[in-house]
């Protein structure tokens, strides 16, 4: 059984996680456009996300536009914006959940066993919620290279990693092993009831050596 130690870095590893994920979904920087080719020299850069577009120019002054339309975006992008959203959403449960699991907490404490399992239940949704976020990662990231690889892209047209799938990786992770920290530990089971064996006694109430 984990103690109370090993559930505190668990809880607080995935709560970073937790933000990262967060701070990953905002950012717009999921793709950056790419200096090969004769595209090494420009006077912009250009960065898309999973909500906008923006283009940041040599003097500073960045201009970023909404997608107008949800029903146009690719695949991809619409795939990931949910698995992130999914990801928030059930790191924010589980989160509370543990909270109420943890040893180093007065919730349910007279349910000690209870409270294992909810600290259980907790880091099994964690574990989930990572998952989703490094497959929605991952998922975004293949298709940046593919694109790049394919030589049919024009060279001016080709994106590279940004710094938001970094940290997407690096939250998802943290929540993973944050959530395997506080499912590290499985409720006692009872090996069965205790055997009970009849005194002896002996013949006329008399105890012999």
């Amino acid at each position: 059984m984990a103690n109370a130690g090993v559930q505190l870095l668990g809880f607080i590893l995935a709560f970073i996680g937790f933000v990262g994920i967060i701070a990953a979904t905002i950012m717009v920087q999921w793709k950056a456009s790419a200096y090969v080719g004769d595209n090494i020299i420009t006077a912009q850069a250009m960065y898309e996300g999973l909500w906008q577009t923006c283009a940041s120019q040599s003097t500073g002054q960045v201009q970023c536009k909404v997608y107008d339309s949800l029903l146009q975006l690719p695949g991809n992008v619409q795939g990931t914006r949910g698995l992130m959203v999914s990801s928030i959403v059930l790191c924010f449960i589980s989160i509370l959940v543990a909270v109420m699991g943890m040893k180093c907490t007065t919730a349910m404490s007279d349910s000690p066993d209870l409270k294992d399992k909810v600290a259980l239940s907790g880091g099994i949704v964690l574990i989930i919620a990572g998952l989703l976020a490094l497959g929605g990662t991952s998922w975004f990231g293949s298709n940046i290279a593919k694109e790049f690889y394919n030589p049919f892209t024009p060279t001016n047209s080709r994106y590279e990693f940004g710094s938001a799938l970094y940290v997407g990786w690096a939250s998802a992770i943290l929540v993973i092993i944050g959530g395997a920290f506080l499912s590290c530990h499985c409720p006692k089971q009872d090996s069965g009831p205790a055997r009970r064996y009849p005194q002896s006694h002996s013949a006329g109430g008399k105890d012999y050596v």
